[in-house]
């Protein structure tokens, strides 16, 4: 798995442009996996914070849960409107949950309202971005070992 940082040194203009999407609007979807296996959506918010994308979640929220049990997850970055004006964009990994007292301190004070919260570090698997050009759908994928890759259809 590979964290933020070192993703957007190996693919860096795809991790401005992903980032970008990510940054546009608060609020993005999250999926995980229930215990029984079936996927789970829930709304979620992400953060960067030093080498790492972050998201949180209110103590024992059922993400949290899940996220716990299996970090597996898929992030989808809020599209905004029908234009889909920079792309749509997409990540996927493993959430690990961040434990360390000292950290959980440190990145409450991005704003973090007081009270406990569940942390979790996004080890990145995939990112993908899918937009248009001209006629021309175009898809940028990176994968943790592989690379980058473009793909395009008309």
């Amino acid at each position: 798995m590979t964290n933020w940082e070192s993703f957007a040194a190996e693919a860096p203009r795809l991790a401005s442009a992903v980032r970008a999407r990510f940054e546009a609007h608060q609020h993005h979807v999250l999926a995980t996996l229930r215990a029984d296996g079936s996927p789970r959506v829930s709304g979620t918010e992400v953060a960067f914070y030093g080498p790492d994308l972050v998201l949180g979640s209110m103590p024992g929220a059922v993400k949290a849960l899940d996220l716990r049990r299996d970090g597996r997850f898929a992030l989808h970055a809020n599209p905004g409107d029908a234009a889909m004006t920079g792309g749509d964009a997409k990540v996927s990994g493993v959430a690990v949950e961040v434990t360390d007292p000292d950290v959980i301190e440190d990145f409450r004070r991005t704003g973090v309202p007081p009270g406990p919260f569940h942390l979790f570090r996004l080890d990145l698997r995939d990112a993908v971005l899918t937009s248009v050009d001209g006629d021309t759908l175009v898809i940028d994928l990176w994968q943790s070992g592989a690379g980058l890759r473009r793909f395009t259809r008309k």
